[in-house]
């Protein structure tokens, strides 16, 4: 597990650039990065599990329906927020990769909360009084969501390399001791496909996985 408390003062914003790229590396590079949503208590977490889809030609993806008005963001500039409603009750968070022009983007799954937590709480209608409730508040992509108070409304397209923006990533310096790959979760289609990434052990993470030694990635 990382600290339990940052301060957005250390953290570096990411550039485009990072995004502009495979979502499968943009995936496994997002790990250990940090979620902002600058509020008066200042909203944190680590990133600790996501999937990785692939665009056009991925069957799972949403781009898979080509560039429509609700996944235009994915044809967009890289590093933008990607927001839909799903199950008609959760909000899921996604970040745009690849060039302008070709669709990718990574989902994000689960995050471990760093600072705000009595405002996540708040959010998520949970009282925090122990490890069980704290893992509560983001594991999984719903919960991160009603967490951060994302919603379509607010935060589809920001810009997420941009500190001035409502939600934004970056960087602390915490670097990853391992890496684990699962297939894909709660999709049906190419679900095979082993693009999901989590941080090797950490208890944030939305679906356990078997113990053991994670597996490093290039």
């Amino acid at each position: 597990m990382s600290q339990t408390s940052t301060q957005t003062s250390q953290i570096r914003p990411l550039d485009r650039a990072f995004f502009s790229r495979d979502p499968r590396r943009v995936a496994r590079e997002l790990l250990g990065k940090v979620l902002v949503r600058p509020t008066a208590a200042q909203l944190t977490a680590r990133i600790v599990e996501v999937e990785a889809y692939l665009g056009e030609k991925d069957p799972a993806a949403h781009a898979a329906a080509g560039n429509t008005a609700r996944t235009s963001v994915l044809f967009g500039p890289p590093g933008h927020a990607y927001v839909y409603f799903i199950y008609g009750n959760h909000y899921c968070l996604n970040v745009s990769c690849e060039p302008e022009g070709q669709a990718g983007c990574v989902l994000f799954r689960a995050l471990e909360p760093l600072s705000g937590l009595e405002e996540m709480a708040q959010a998520r209608g949970i009282e925090v009084r122990g490890p069980k409730d704290l893992i509560k508040l983001t594991s999984g992509p719903g919960r991160l969501c009603e967490a951060f108070g994302i919603t379509r409304a607010r935060d589809n397209g920001c810009d997420l390399t941009s500190t001035a923006s409502s939600l934004w990533i970056g960087e602390d310096g915490y670097r990853p001791r391992a890496i684990r790959t699962t297939p894909r979760i709660g999709i049906t289609k190419a679900a095979d496909q082993p693009l999901r990434y989590l941080l090797d052990a950490n208890p944030f993470v939305s679906r356990k996985v078997p113990v053991g030694p994670g597996r490093s990635l290039p």
